[in-house]
């Protein structure tokens, strides 16, 4: 009997974006990608989600609080996520009957975010890494992160990812059951610490196509998406993963972009076309374009996810060269937090300049970082009431 007791396990989870792109699902039940990716872990400090899963007798049936909102929890991806993992937990308890019968009970999670949610920032990566990795601390599961990256992948495909520190790789497996669809570790963070993200906070609004939908269309419509999974995609995951172990940053910043430019030209190539970029999107390419043909190499790589925001990839050595060009621009956004002399050639033109000065509402300096960590903050109190994290 577990007499109506409040059982709590707390943890914080990051954001992972991507420099090789998922997009298109083999099998949309299971989440199952038609090509692998890979991603760069950011830390914590600046993205990360914080979810406290409880569960007790006294709660009357399984609940979502996300930012203070009641969220459904009846949606297919939820009700995998809490299905497997209570599964695991009941094989728990009948191999050792002195454990609290914690399957059954309903659960009440509680989550934040300390980034806009819903606009291209990968808070869904984040937020299903969070509810795998605390629901499995609840249920003390002695399952290692790639088993769990099975589950997350059921919640939100790239939620995988966000199941481990640094750089990442999702294996699209060949399995009909998923069961060689996991996440492992390429390198972790200390293996390349210099790597540095500026983020472009282009519209923190819901974007207009949702990630699922796009991806769906572009499958069935799109003529270059074919080549895309079958030849161009695995040719650049071996690349990308030889130059994050040689530490090249010239290769990875050029894989990176183009990987972008592909998987949005498949975007543009679906029936109707999907446009995630915009105008300030395009100025952020052409800015990254001027500040490397100023250094006379990559320096600079840009990347966008299924929204207009643009992640800037760069190494510390090069901070006062692209961040500092960055803040002469838009230095009077919000989330500075130091000034940074520009150094390295030319300004970015006028007209580039005024449409990121119009369009950037904010920006986030962060680099790579760890994977989930188990916090003793908790969102639900000892009563079983969420509380707001201080």
């Amino acid at each position: 009997m577990t007499d109506g007791k409040i059982y709590r396990a707390s943890t914080t989870a990051p954001v992972n974006i991507a420099v090789i792109k998922y997009w298109g699902k083999r099998d949309p039940s299971l989440n199952l990608p038609t090509n692998s990716s890979l991603s760069v872990t950011l830390s914590q400090s600046d993205l990360r989600t914080h979810t406290t899963a409880s569960c007790s007798s006294s709660f009357s049936t399984d609940s979502l609080l996300l930012n203070g909102s009641p969220q459904d929890v009846s949606g297919g991806r939820t009700q995998a996520c809490f299905r497997e993992l209570r599964s695991l937990r009941a094989t728990l308890e009948h191999q050792d009957q002195s454990l609290p019968k914690l399957a059954l009970l309903p659960l009440k999670l509680v989550s934040e975010n300390n980034f806009p949610t819903a606009a291209g920032l990968a808070s869904s990566a984040a937020g299903f890494a969070a509810l795998v990795r605390a629901i499995s601390d609840l249920y003390e599961l002695p399952a290692n992160p790639t088993e769990l990256s099975k589950i997350a992948r059921q919640g939100s495909g790239s939620a995988c990812r966000s199941l481990f520190g640094g750089y990442v790789a999702w294996e699209k497996g060949t399995a009909s059951d998923g069961s060689d669809s996991v996440a492992y570790e390429v390198a972790p963070a200390s293996h390349w610490p210099s790597m540095r993200a500026l983020i472009l906070v282009v519209s923190a609004a819901k974007k207009g196509v949702s990630s699922t939908t796009g991806m769906q269309t572009t499958v069935k419509t799109s003529t270059l998406f074919p080549a895309r999974a079958a030849d161009v995609v695995p040719a650049r995951m071996r690349e990308m993963s030889y130059a994050i172990e040689k530490r090249d940053f010239e290769t990875f910043g050029r894989i990176t972009m183009r990987d972008s430019n592909s998987f949005h030209a498949t975007c543009l190539d679906t029936y109707p076309p999907i446009f995630y970029m915009n105008d300030v999107s395009r100025a952020a390419i052409r800015a990254v374009e001027a500040i490397n043909e100023a250094a006379g190499k990559i320096v600079a790589a840009y990347t966008f996810d299924a929204g207009p925001n643009a992640v800037i990839y760069y190494l510390q050595e090069s901070h006062s060269v692209v961040a500092g060009r960055f803040q002469e621009i838009l230095g009077g956004v919000e989330g500075w937090r130091e000034d940074v002399p520009a150094t390295g050639g030319e300004k970015v033109d006028e007209r580039t300049a005024a449409t990121l000065k119009e369009g950037v509402s904010r920006v986030i300096l962060t680099g790579v970082g760890e994977g989930p960590i188990r916090v003793q903050e908790h969102l639900v109190d000892e009563k079983g009431e969420a509380v707001t994290s201080s």
